[in-house]
Formats: C-alpha cells, sequence, structure tokens
C-alpha cells in the first residue's frame, strides 16, 4: 500500500508561533518556513538590550540552528504575493514556492494609533536594530550631559503604560540610578524618566490593586508616571499632550501599542481591522488552506475580543495549527482553539515584580525569580542562556551594566 503523500506546508514568520507550528509539523508534512532574518528575537528581553542589561545577540538565535533535526526547510526572505489559484507564495529572492497549507504568522509591528510624529521622531521596539538605536541614543546624550556638566536636564519618555513601557521605564531607572551615577553622578542626576499612559492606570490586565503596587514601584525608582495623559503630537524634543504643558523629552520611545503585520495586507487576504479575519478553527475566512496565528490573527476569544499579542498565545496556535492541518490532511473534522489563559507577569526592577494567574497573585522576589526563571526557559539556544544567566548575575552582584555600548554607527 502507497504511502500517503506529506502535505506541503509554508509558514510566513518564524516567531513564537511560525517557529512552534514549524517543529511541531517537521516530522509529519513538507515544510519550508520563511522569515526576512535568519533569526528570531526574543521580544520579551528586548528591552533589556536597550537599557544595556544584555547584549543583543543573546536574545537572537539563528533560525536553521533552531530547526536542526526537525526536517523542516528554511528560506530567507518577504512574501511579495500569493497566487490563491495555483496556491503558490512569490518571494523578493524571486523564488516561488507551491503549498497545500500556508500559515501566515508575520507577526506585529508598532500602532501610532495616528498621532503625529510617532514615525519620525519616536522609536519603537520591535528589533534587535531598534533596541541598539535606543541604548546608542540614551548614551550619546548622557555623554552630552558629562561633556557640559551645566544644569540641563535630559528626559527620556516611554509612551505606554503596558509591561513593556512598565519594564523599560524600570530598567532605565535602575541604569541611571545605578551604572551611570557611578560613571558620572552630575550627568546621571540631570536624568529624568517618564512614563506617560493614556488611561487611569498602569498593566490595565492587571488587578487594580497590582497596577497600583507598580506604580508606587516605579516612583520609587524615580520614574515620573503620568496617567490620564493622552499623547496628540511626538516632536523631535518634545510631546504635545491633549491636556496640558508640552513634556519635554530628548528620546522618546513608543511602547503604546501594536498592530498586525502591514505585509499581511499585500496577501490579498480578508481583513479585520489590521489582522487577518480568522475562523474559529484559526482558518483564514474563505481559504480553507490557510491559516493565520499569533499577532496576526484576528481571533476573537469568549469575551469577544482579539487575543492579546502575547508569546502564549502564539505558541499555544503553532502546535493548534500544526495539529488541524494534520488532521485536514487526513480528511477529519477540524477542532476550535480555545485559548488557555495561563496568566500575565511583569518585572519592574531589580527584585520587583508582578505575577497574576487567575486570582492567585505575587509580588516581590519571589516573583522576580518566577519571571527571571519564565524567560529563561523559553529563550532558545544553550549559549544564549549561559550568557543571558551571565550578564544577569554580573549585573546583580555588581550594580553595573558592562553592554553600554554606542554601536548604531560603525
Amino acid at each position: 500500500m502507497p504511502t500517503a503523500k506529506k502535505p506541503r506546508v509554508l509558514i510566513l514568520g518564524a516567531g513564537f508561533g511560525g517557529l512552534t507550528a514549524a517543529r511541531a509539523l517537521g516530522s509529519s508534512a513538507d515544510v519550508t518556513l520563511i522569515d526576512r532574518h535568519n533569526f528570531q528575537t526574543f521580544l520579551p528581553l528586548l528591552y533589556q538590550v536597550a537599557t544595556a542589561g544584555l547584549a543583543a545577540d543573546h536574545v537572537a538565535h539563528p533560525i536553521r540552528g533552531a530547526l536542526r533535526n526537525h526536517g523542516v526547510q528554511f528560506r530567507m526572505g518577504s512574501p511579495l504575493s500569493v497566487d490563491h489559484k495555483n496556491k503558490s507564495v512569490k518571494l523578493d529572492s524571486s523564488e516561488s514556492l507551491e503549498f497545500d497549507h500556508l500559515v501566515v504568522a508575520l507577526g506585529s509591528a508598532t500602532a501610532d494609533f495616528g498621532v503625529t510624529g510617532v514615525t519620525e521622531h519616536a522609536l519603537g521596539m520591535k528589533s534587535v536594530h531598534e533596541a541598539i538605536l535606543i541604548r546608542a541614543e540614551v548614551m550619546r546624550r548622557f555623554e552630552d550631559l558629562c561633556r557640559f556638566e551645566d544644569e540641563t536636564i535630559f528626559s527620556i519618555s516611554v509612551v505606554g503604560g503596558g509591561p513593556t513601557g512598565v519594564e523599560m521605564a524600570g530598567a532605565f531607572a535602575e541604569l541611571v540610578r545605578g551604572p551611570l551615577k557611578n560613571d558620572q553622578a552630575h550627568a546621571a542626576a540631570h536624568m529624568k524618566i517618564n512614563l506617560i499612559e493614556a488611561g487611569p492606570r498602569l498593566l490595565p490586565m492587571f488587578s487594580p490593586k497590582l497596577s497600583q503596587r507598580t506604580k508606587k514601584d516605579l516612583e520609587k525608582l524615580g520614574v515620573n508616571v503620568l496617567l490620564n495623559t493622552a499623547v496628540a503630537e511626538v516632536k523631535p524634543r518634545s510631546i504635545i499632550i491633549k491636556s496640558g504643558d508640552p513634556i519635554p523629552s530628548e528620546v522618546t520611545i513608543w511602547a503604546a501599542g501594536v498592530q498586525g503585520e502591514p505585509t499581511a495586507g499585500i496577501l490579498n487576504l480578508p481583513l479585520a481591522g489590521t489582522r487577518i479575519d480568522t475562523e474559529s478553527t484559526l482558518q483564514v475566512a474563505h481559504y480553507p488552506h490557510i491559516w493565520a496565528i499569533g499577532d496576526v490573527a484576528g481571533f476573537k476569544g469568549k469575551d469577544g475580543n482579539f487575543l492579546p499579542m502575547v508569546a502564549p498565545v502564539a505558541m499555544q496556535q503553532g502546535k493548534f495549527v500544526a495539529q488541524q492541518i494534520l488532521r485536514a490532511a487526513k480528511g477529519e473534522e477540524l477542532w476550535k482553539f480555545k485559548y488557555k489563559d495561563k496568566g500575565s507577569m511583569a518585572t519592574i526592577g531589580r527584585n520587583k515584580a508582578i505575577v497574576e494567574v487567575k486570582k492567585f497573585k505575587l509580588t516581590g522576589v519571589l516573583a522576580w525569580y518566577a519571571w527571571l526563571f519564565l524567560h529563561l526557559f523559553y529563550l532558545l539556544g544553550g549559549r544564549n542562556k549561559i550568557g543571558t544567566i551571565a550578564d544577569w548575575t554580573w549585573n546583580y552582584i555588581t550594580f553595573d551594566r558592562g553592554n553600554r555600548h554606542i554601536m548604531d554607527t560603525l
């Protein structure tokens, strides 16, 4: 009896969802994974690169290394178009690849919400390049303060009170209070950290009690927390808010939100807002052979809202869609995806973090250790794990950060 032919599966995007799906399908399908980079970026720790806590290469892992022994092919490139009739994808490398099933896992991009000046004058946090650029801008301004030693104030503003914004503001405050103060106390004393949030509290996905605890901890670190402060425009050296005086800001970091990766729009697929319109099976609406997962998927939870753009969602959907494709190839009935929320966590700084899993709440040192362990567990590559442990240990013992390099130019 002839062996059934393996389904040909193309996966666009090697983030948490795409890589998880590829590894789950490797032995059962003919899989090709496509990404514009040859490495995966561990986005949850990107802010530590920006704040000199980690070396940039510790949050990047070669995709081919991650796929080794999984039987998955890799192509570096970006999709230009999808030929739905002939089931093929054209890449910017001039290569055209055919598929039986296509998984779109392109991730997300920074969302400016129509605010003027964000693209031109604010820095995002979606790539290693952007993290290095942020670090370089901050360190360059610090060197300027060291040079003049006058009463000039250098303000860093982080816009967005979600986990990324909170973690970055706390990390910057510790950078200023520790290593930079030791380098040049006068300059460090003239650096100011702002955290700007349009809503009434930080971390709205957590309980109000934990939000208040986070605000208090950040203020103890010296962060100026501004709630109910909506940004109207970002200028080169200031932020215009909708109600009140402009906020001086030499460096503005935009952590206010993300949207589905715009590249998805060129694939001629139905959109729900900025995401791809997705059925409960994770199939794209009207395209049973195309699937969408992760940040780019317009899948709604029980509450009728899109699922959050976080790694656990993408990884659960990656495993699920691998099973779905194999079931579809066998002609079996498809399942409906159900997201299992395993809780949320955020770190505020040294020995400070919050964890919330349904009604269970944890704060302080134990929460901080839980945050460290979980992020280290999901970080790809033994070298990256060892390097990260080394950096974290050095930072903790010495109160120093050895990655204070200006490396955005040759």
